[in-house]
């Protein structure tokens, strides 16, 4: 008989914590619901070890809290909290674009096109998953050029804590203005202009901390 290779633990918790926190992103499991061990481990078929490490990691990025020998619960969309993450994501952002764009080729630039294109129709079909997907492709593209492991460590870090903002951006108009704001991105990057290009990543990526402003302001 063929033997196979162990699942590594690691494997479980990674899969176990993008289910959870895609699931808190988009609702499912809506804030203030109290997340069960026990549960969850039985409903994704997993020990509890893995789902244990993967609240833990939710926990540090904000979008649960715990109380020990109490409860584990979806954090509220704590909208200060978000604006200082979104703070961070842009800063991160303008930081590969200034990196990125002069060693952009024709290829980069055309899987941006590709990607925004995707974004677009993602939108107009209100496709929300989808337009994130797309939205997170197109800016990879400058995180993977710049190659600076620390950016895409501190975005990857940061994201989940404002994906819950970002769908709601991109869920209204909103979403049409990021198209052509993409589009201006393109375009500096193309003919190569670092300077276009941040000032522009900063108009995008301070939307969110537009919303974030408007919503508190409700």
């Amino acid at each position: 008989m063929t033997t196979l290779p162990r699942v590594r633990r690691t494997l479980l918790r990674d899969t176990a914590y993008e289910v959870i926190r895609d699931a808190i992103v988009r609702a499912d499991i809506p804030p203030g619901a109290v997340v069960s061990n026990a549960a969850v481990a039985e409903q994704l078929g997993l020990s509890r070890a893995p789902v244990r490490d993967a609240l833990a990691r939710l926990a540090d990025e904000g979008l649960v809290e715990t109380k020990p020998q109490s409860y584990t619960r979806v954090t509220p969309l704590a909208l200060k909290e978000v604006r200082d993450a979104a703070e961070v994501v842009r800063a991160m952002h303008e930081l590969a674009a200034r990196t990125a764009v002069p060693l952009l080729t024709a290829g980069h630039i055309e899987a941006m096109r590709e990607a925004n294109r995707q974004f677009e129709a993602a939108t107009q079909a209100e496709d929300v998953d989808a337009a994130l997907e797309f939205d997170d492709d197109l800016h990879g593209v400058l995180i993977g050029v710049c190659g600076n492991r620390a950016v895409a460590a501190t975005v990857e870090r940061y994201t989940p804590m404002i994906r819950r903002l970002e769908r709601r951006q991109f869920s209204s108009a909103r979403a049409r203005r990021s198209v052509r704001r993409h589009d201006e991105l393109i375009a500096a990057c193309a003919a190569g202009d670092a300077g276009q290009a941040i000032q522009v990543t900063a108009r995008i990526w301070r939307s969110l901390e537009d919303l974030a402003d408007d919503l508190s302001a409700h």
